[in-house]
């Protein structure tokens, strides 16, 4: 035990952390020039293409160092705020973390917040300046950056360069000096974390796990403590580029079990395993179940594709564990299924990788996040669809949940962050200025306000400088309604959508004037109205196509004339009441893009 490492990588998006962790694979030659790729550990499409990580990655390395070979286990985490469970489960399985900065860019919001749960966890923190060999890298004042955040020395900053190599040696004599070796008895009863899982089609869920106490053995008898569930392990292993089996695998290593499990829900990221016969008394801390942040309807654009899009969903919830769906339908889109994902970014994945995948092409509804109802009975309910809020004569009051925002930014932007938090509802917690130009903002904000497109406007204000991150706070009680939207007097189930009564006017009036340009005309007026209950807000009119019926009368009484286009209102009356409007698959979208 006193050869083995356990460590991760913590970085902001597009620090540099794949390509660092890509030459260190290279120079502990645990992967070969000829297996070689960039971006080695990201291995979707979208990945790459995104040049970011969505699912965690966990690798061995050899390491010679005076003349003894050191396993380390380096425990990838995704940098993305969506995806801060996984980083906070990779966390607990190691004993030293890599804190890397880029040196052009200084630290970010996300650095910071995941610095946070490595500290909490007692982690020894290597800093490291990664993109030395940039022309715009700032060395000094970066250095002083880290200093400041973390207490350390200026010495004990790496300076180093993923693209030329330069530093990986000392990052890796770094590793050996400074994270200690795993505590741990291999004689106690087993208790190991599950920090990740991944689905192969022939082999079921492979589990990683990293061993705290005790042995594990090929054929042993497990049990998974938070989901009860008993299983025989039937091969265990470690983990790198390829697997490679093990008969055993003991206190302070890392690795994988194989044990047919076929429901990928059976295994939960934060579960301890232990064996049958001998279990633990105590699981690791820190289980939770991953809870879904925002909700979404998607919907087959062909009805007929319904069950091609369940078996679609089925298999990618194996592979990602964090989705949740299920079954509803609603008048405009017909069957479908209501989504919880972790975050928007999340959500655009999940879209990306059906289409990609599964060749399905989806509608998205608006998506909106969990409300609590009480009614006046007292009862509580949970509401994810705003179809589903009791009607004002029950309802009693609606919370909703809130969240700790940090923004750091660049001092010029103050006053545009400022102005656009607090047009989100968001109240000012705190202000920090972390170098002279560099300010970190603290807000509590609803999380319905930034499920939009807070980010993106947040980067169009700042010209890409800030970075945001935010944490789950409580729910508090809020002037809620559910604003319906009308077409001919029919509400679209899939367009209505819960929002702040100051802003319900506004929001009807650009959904109206947004849909009146994409509805196609037909041959009689279409109202599109919003409405608050019974009482409507805004209208907007689709004037209907007409016909010039008093063309053929040349001269005569004018009653001619009045009899034809009394005929032709009759005729567009009794349409009006047997035609329905198509919705073009663009007005569910254009309404994510208000502004």
């Amino acid at each position: 035990m006193k050869k083995i490492r356990n460590f991760c990588i913590i970085a902001h998006i597009d620090h540099g952390k794949s390509t660092l962790a890509d030459r260190m694979l290279l120079n502990t030659k645990t992967v070969t020039d000829r297996e070689f790729k960039d971006q080695v550990l990201d291995n979707m499409d979208l990945e790459r293409e995104r040049g970011i990580t969505i699912k965690s990655h966990a690798i061995q390395m050899d390491y010679e160092y005076d003349g003894d070979i050191y396993t380390l286990n380096l425990i990838d985490t995704p940098g993305h705020v969506d995806f801060s469970y996984e980083v906070s489960r990779s966390i607990a399985s190691c004993e030293g973390a890599l804190l890397i900065v880029d040196a052009a860019q200084g630290i970010e919001a996300q650095t910071i917040s995941n610095l946070y749960l490595a500290l909490d966890h007692d982690l020894i923190i290597i800093p490291i300046l990664n993109k030395m060999d940039l022309p715009s890298a700032m060395p000094e004042e970066v250095t002083e950056q880290i200093v400041d955040l973390i207490g350390c020395d200026e010495s004990d900053v790496i300076p180093a360069s993923g693209k030329t190599g330069q530093g990986i040696e000392d990052i890796l004599r770094a590793i050996v000096e400074r994270i200690p070796h795993p505590e741990g008895d291999p004689k106690l009863p087993l208790q190991a974390l599950i920090f990740d899982s991944i689905y192969n089609p022939y082999r079921g869920v492979i589990a990683y796990f990293r061993v705290f106490n005790g042995e594990i053995k090929t054929g042993d008898h497990v049990k998974f403590m938070a989901t009860k569930h008993e299983y025989h392990a039937d091969e265990i292993g470690v983990l790198k580029i390829k697997q490679f089996p093990r008969k055993s695998i003991s206190a302070g290593d890392v690795g994988y079990i194989i044990s047919g499990i076929k429901d990928a829900r059976e295994v939960k990221v934060g579960d301890t395993i232990t064996h049958i016969e001998r279990p633990t008394e105590a699981a690791v801390k820190g289980f939770e179940n991953v809870k879904p942040m925002v909700f979404a309807g998607i919907y087959p654009v062909e009805t007929e594709d319904f069950e091609d899009l369940r078996a679609a969903m089925e298999k990618l919830q194996l592979n990602d564990a964090s989705l949740t769906y299920e079954p509803e339908t609603s008048a405009a889109l017909g069957f479908g299924f209501r989504c919880g994902f972790l975050g928007m970014l999340h959500m655009e994945i999940v879209q990306e990788r059906l289409e990609r995948e599964f060749d399905m092409t989806v509608i998205t509804t608006v998506p909106n996040v969990s409300y609590r109802a009480y009614i006046k009975n007292g009862k509580q309910i949970i509401v994810n669809n705003p179809s589903d809020i009791p009607g004002p004569n029950e309802l009693d009051y609606i919370e909703e949940p809130f969240i700790n925002a940090q923004i750091i930014t660049k001092s010029e932007f103050i006053g545009p962050v400022m102005s656009l938090c607090l047009d989100k509802r968001g109240v000012v917690k705190n202000q920090i200025y972390l170098t002279t130009d560099r300010v970190e903002l603290s807000f509590e904000m609803p999380l319905a306000e930034i499920v939009f497109d807070f980010y993106d406007r947040l980067k169009t204000i700042s010209r890409g400088y800030a970075s945001f991150d935010y944490s789950p706070a409580e729910y508090k009680t809020s002037n809620l309604v559910k604003l319906d939207i009308l077409l001919n007097g029919d509400p679209v189930d899939a367009l209505s959508a819960l929002i702040h009564r100051d802003k319900a006017y506004e929001f009807g009036k650009k959904v109206c004037e947004k849909l009146r340009g994409l509805i196609p005309r037909q041959q009689f007026d279409v109202a599109i109205q919003a409405g608050i209950g019974s009482k409507i807000i805004a209208r907007e009119t689709v004037k209907a196509l007409r016909k010039d019926v008093t063309a053929k009368c040349y001269g005569g009484d004018i009653t001619r004339k009045r009899k034809l286009l009394e005929k032709q209102k009759k005729g567009k009356k009794r349409m009006r009441q047997v035609g329905n409007v198509e919705i073009p698959q663009s007005a569910f979208m254009a309404v994510l893009q208000l502004d």
